[in-house]
C-alpha cells in the first residue's frame, strides 16, 4: 500500500487514491490489526478499547478532536470513560513506542534513511495544558499562546512518518509562580527545563540506543546548529553524514585555532579557562565562507 511513485522524478508527488467498498473494508481490517499490535500494553480490557475508540477518533473528520467530541461520535464510546483514561490509566508507553518503531522499520526503514529533527507550535487558548505560554508558533507565524513540540521524523525512499516527541516546556514553567499549575498538570519534581535540542538530543541518543531504526542522513534548522551540545551528540553517530542550518553570522575558522589554558584567581581561588591563542586569525563570518566556496564543493 505505499505510494513508491512519491519519488518518481524527484519530485515527490503526493498519489490520488480511488477508494471502493472493499477498500474501506479492507482499511477496517488493518485498522483493527494494527490497534491489536499493541494489546498487551495494557492491563485490562477497558482501557484496550478505550485506546481503539480514542485512535478511531483520530482518524475521523471531527474538526475538534478533543475526548468530548470524540466519544460523542464513536460508537459505544464514553465521554468520563475515556477522559479517565487518557488522564490516569497507565500504559507501558516505552514498549508501544518500540512495537510502533518494529513495524515502522518494517515497511519504511532503509540504510539511507533520513532523521529530521524539527519542532512545531500548536495554539492554545486555555492556560490549564501543561507547557502552554506565549511564545512563537510556527503554524500561525507569530507570538501566541501555544504549545510547543520536538519532534523525530524519518524519510525514506519507501515514505515518511514520525518517530519520537517531545513537549517543550518553557524555563518560567519551573518557577514558583508557576507550582500551583505544575500540580494542576501533574509534573513531577524531578523534571527540569531543557532547550529544544537537548530534547533533540534525548530522540536521537534513545534511536541509536535502541538499534533499530537505519539511517544515514540527519538534518536540522538552525535552533539545532546553534547548539554544540546537539553538534556533539551527531558526531558520536557512526557514518552519519548531517546537514545542519547555521545562522549566516557564525563566526568559524576553516582549520581548528590554538587553545591554550590561562589561570586566574577568583574569590581567591585559583582557576583556569580556555582561551584562542593571540597569534591565531580572526574568525570569519559563515555567510562569507559560504560565498566564498568553489561552485565545485
Amino acid at each position: 500500500m505505499l505510494p513508491e511513485n512519491r519519488v518518481e522524478n524527484g519530485s515527490f508527488p503526493i498519489p490520488k487514491l480511488l477508494i471502493d467498498k472493499e477498500d474501506i473494508h479492507q482499511f477496517m481490517e488493518e485498522f483493527k490489526g494494527f490497534h491489536a499490535q499493541y494489546a498487551d500494553c495494557f492491563s485490562r480490557e477497558e482501557p484496550r478499547g478505550n485506546f481503539y475508540q480514542y485512535m478511531a477518533g483520530q482518524m475521523s473528520q471531527l474538526e475538534r478532536k478533543s475526548i468530548e467530541p470524540i466519544a460523542l461520535n464513536v460508537e459505544s464510546a464514553k465521554v468520563r470513560a475515556m477522559q479517565h483514561f487518557l488522564s490516569d490509566i497507565d500504559w507501558d508507553e516505552e514498549q508501544m513506542l518500540s512495537r510502533y518503531h518494529d513495524m515502522f522499520v518494517e515497511d519504511l526503514g532503509d540504510t539511507a534513511g533520513v532523521l529530521i529533527f524539527d519542532e512545531s507550535g500548536f495554539v492554545k487558548k486555555g492556560n490549564d495544558s501543561v507547557g502552554v505560554s506565549r511564545q512563537y508558533c510556527g503554524n500561525v507565524g507569530k507570538v501566541e499562546n501555544c504549545q510547543v513540540g520536538v519532534y523525530a521524523a524519518y524519510a525514506s525512499r519507501r515514505g515518511y512518518g514520525f518517530l519520537d516527541n517531545r513537549l517543550f516546556i518553557p524555563e518560567k514553567w519551573f518557577s514558583e509562580d508557576y507550582a500551583l499549575r505544575r500540580g494542576k498538570c501533574r509534573l513531577t519534581s524531578d523534571l527540569s527545563f531543557k532547550t529544544k535540542p537537548q530534547l533533540a538530543v534525548e530522540m536521537l541518543e534513545k534511536i541509536v540506543d535502541e538499534g533499530k531504526i537505519p539511517f544515514r542522513y540527519v538534518v536540522a534548522d538552525s535552533i539545532y546548529g546553534n547548539s554544540p551540545e546537539f553538534l556533539d551528540a551527531i558526531e558520536k553517530v557512526v557514518d552519519v553524514t548531517y546537514f545542519i542550518a547555521l545562522p549566516r553570522d557564525t563566526l568559524c575558522w576553516l582549520q581548528n585555532p590554538t587553545i591554550l589554558e590561562k589561570s586566574y584567581r577568583y574569590g581567591g581561588e585559583k582557576r583556569t579557562k580556555k582561551i584562542i591563542a593571540e597569534t591565531e586569525t580572526k574568525p570569519v563570518a559563515f555567510e562569507k565562507i559560504a560565498k566564498g566556496t568553489n561552485d565545485y564543493f
